[in-house]
């Protein structure tokens, strides 16, 4: 199993990069690195080497920066797979151990057919949504995940509501938090 953390995106609403933000005096990202280390065998940052952080991260770079979240997960899956993928933000807070763990153990007990494991977010109309940027994805999503992007798609929700995924039952809503702008500290 593999973790990958998306860092790769531009802070415009935050003004500072978010993933250096300081939580109990260590960088966002940091916290969010020893988290993902404490779950799964190895641990990718995508998005851009940051030279404040620890040399022997392992980074994936994205062929097409600053596109989005879901073709920066795309393009990481090209380059690092595991049967199960657990995706975070580099920006959740209130992320903890015991609770991904927690999560963890559920994957086995799966649907094959279900390519991800996730809580669902806020309701928006009658459709659902789901907390892409913190939840389990299985590898064997990439080709559905391929043939999304290739008709135009470019949302984790338009992708999702073309597959099946398996919700995360009564998940603790802090988890998810992130932040995105100055107001959120």
């Amino acid at each position: 199993m593999i973790a990958l953390i998306l860092a790769g995106g531009q802070s415009r609403r935050m003004g500072r990069d978010k993933a250096l933000l300081e939580v109990d005096g260590l960088p966002l990202i940091q916290r969010i690195h020893q988290v993902a280390s404490a779950c799964v065998d190895r641990v990718y940052i995508v998005g851009p080497v940051r030279p404040e952080l620890p040399i022997a991260w392992q980074y994936l770079t994205e062929s097409q920066p600053h596109q989005g979240p879901l073709l920066a997960f795309q393009q990481s899956l090209c380059q690092a797979s595991a049967d199960w993928i657990l995706l975070l933000a580099c920006d959740l807070p209130y992320l903890e151990i015991p609770t991904i763990q927690h999560w963890q153990q559920n994957l086995a007990q799966l649907p094959d057919s279900s390519i991800a494991y996730l809580a669902l977010g806020k309701n928006k109309g009658t459709a659902n949504t789901y907390e892409t940027l913190c939840g389990f994805y299985r590898d064997r999503c990439l080709p559905s995940l391929n043939k999304f992007i290739a008709k135009g798609g470019h949302s984790f929700q338009g992708w999702l509501a073309t597959a099946e995924v398996t919700t995360i039952p009564n998940p603790d809503p802090r988890m998810f938090t992130n932040w995105n702008s100055a107001s959120d500290l």
